[in-house]
C-alpha cells in the first residue's frame, strides 16, 4: 500500500541581499483522494427527512438495534422521531413491528 502522502516538488526563491537565488524543496502533501485520519471514528448525526446532518465528523454511525457500524456513504435507513440510524430494512421492520417478525 502506497504512503497517503505525496511528494511534491515546490520551487521557491529566496532573497539573499540583492542577489535571488533558486531552490528546491521537497515538502510532504496528503494525496487529495485520500481521507483524513480525524473521520475514523463514530459520527454524530442529526436525521432529517430525506437526509442527515453530521454533527460531529466520524466515518460510521451505529445501527440502533443491532450495533453495528455503518459507514455515512452507505447509510440509508433511519427514523427522524427515533433519532436512530439501522442498517436494512429488515432491522427497521423489527424495531417497529417486533411482535410481526416470524421466528
Amino acid at each position: 500500500m502506497q504512503s497517503p502522502l505525496l511528494k511534491v516538488v515546490i520551487a521557491h526563491s529566496q532573497r539573499a541581499g540583492s542577489q535571488q537565488t533558486g531552490a528546491w524543496e521537497i515538502a510532504d502533501v496528503l494525496n487529495r483522494y485520500d481521507r483524513s485520519s480525524p473521520m475514523a471514528g463514530e459520527a454524530e448525526v442529526k436525521y432529517l427527512d430525506g437526509d442527515f446532518r453530521v454533527m460531529r465528523p466520524g466515518a460510521f454511525v451505529r445501527c440502533a438495534v443491532t450495533g453495528t457500524p455503518i459507514p455515512l456513504e452507505e447509510l440509508k435507513y433511519w427514523s427522524v422521531d427515533m433519532q436512530e440510524a439501522y442498517l436494512s430494512p429488515e432491522v427497521v421492520l423489527q424495531r417497529h413491528f417486533p411482535d410481526q417478525i416470524k421466528r
